[in-house]
């Protein structure tokens, strides 16, 4: 692809008061018609997103719609993030992964917010030798606690053109889609049954390529061909459908926006979705922390013998 733009350096955080819930309640309305006039479809990534680290290696072209970015070293990738926080809210891209042999590469396309103790929901795709599946890697974090893998091989070549992924976060439920199939759920049983979620941390999208030779392919048995190099993902579009927060009352508003009383987000999955989920993992799945027993000493997590849904 030819170098056609680059991606402007990122900007700061923005930080806002915060506001009391009495208050936070009483302008919720306020709070989420200004969110709501933010929000992106289809966006273009020159608008949209800035380059964060290694921007000689990220290049935009189609008037911003596409996107590459290259990992040239074992040192040098590139990744690029959101211009704008939120909180909840459907992220997604469409994606030509590394194609060949593409050993000890990590692609992403994830959300997190900044700090320590931070949330993040992942899309990791974890490059292979020629001829071997890509692994697809998901997980959540909230406040900083992690350890909620599952993986799963592709049922179609994410080298063959594009691929479109999917992040919804709502109140209720973090959801992971890849075409429009649903492949797994994370529900809310933070205030029922302790299990923490991501509910009040700004998050901003990413995504990035970057060498993880040591572990990612085959647990390190299979390292990287640099003469390969550079490797390069391919992007096309943007979509942030969110609720834009950068901390404060906008949370309280954002809730109410992808609650069971606001904008959607918290209905019954559709008994389609429910079928396309259970073909995904009772043919795909192949890693689920909620049966790794040796990994958690014979104790599973408390979410992992309650309903998915």
């Amino acid at each position: 692809m030819a170098k056609m733009q680059q991606l402007g350096a990122g900007g700061g955080r923005r930080g806002g008061a915060m506001l009391p819930r009495v208050a936070a309640a009483a302008a919720a309305l306020v709070v989420v018609v200004a969110a709501v006039v933010g929000v992106a479809h289809g966006g273009n990534f020159y608008e949209e997103c800035d380059s964060t680290w290694e921007p000689q290696n990220c290049w935009s072209s189609d008037n911003g719609n596409s996107l590459s970015l290259a990992l040239v070293s074992n040192y040098s990738g590139s990744m690029i993030r959101s211009k704008r926080q939120f909180v909840y809210g459907t992220v997604s891209t469409s994606i030509q992964l590394v194609p060949g042999n593409s050993a000890g590469t990590v692609t992403t396309f994830y959300t997190s917010s900044l700090g320590d103790n931070h949330d993040e929901i992942d899309f990791e795709f974890l490059g292979n030798e020629t001829g071997q599946p890509y692994t697809i890697h998901t997980n959540v974090y909230a406040n900083g606690a992690g350890d909620k893998e599952m993986q799963f091989k592709p049922w179609f070549d994410p080298t063959d053109g594009y691929h479109n992924y999917t992040i919804s976060w709502t109140p209720c439920r973090i959801a992971w889609y890849i075409d429009g199939t649903l492949m797994r759920v994370f529900r809310n049983y933070q205030s029922s049954n302790g299990v923490p979620f991501p509910t009040w941390q700004p998050m901003y999208a990413y995504s990035s390529i970057w060498a993880a030779e040591d572990w990612a392919t085959q647990k390190g048995r299979v390292k990287t061909d640099w003469s390969k190099a550079p490797f390069v993902a391919n992007y096309h579009g943007i979509d942030l459908d969110i609720c834009e927060c950068y901390g404060g009352g906008c949370v309280y508003g954002c809730a109410a926006a992808f609650g069971s009383g606001g904008g959607g987000g918290c209905g019954q999955l559709s008994d389609a979705e429910l079928g396309q989920m259970q073909w995904v993992q009772d043919n795909y799945r192949i890693y689920n922390y909620c049966v790794d027993y040796t990994r958690f000493n014979g104790r599973i997590a408390p979410e992992c013998s309650l309903p998915q849904f």
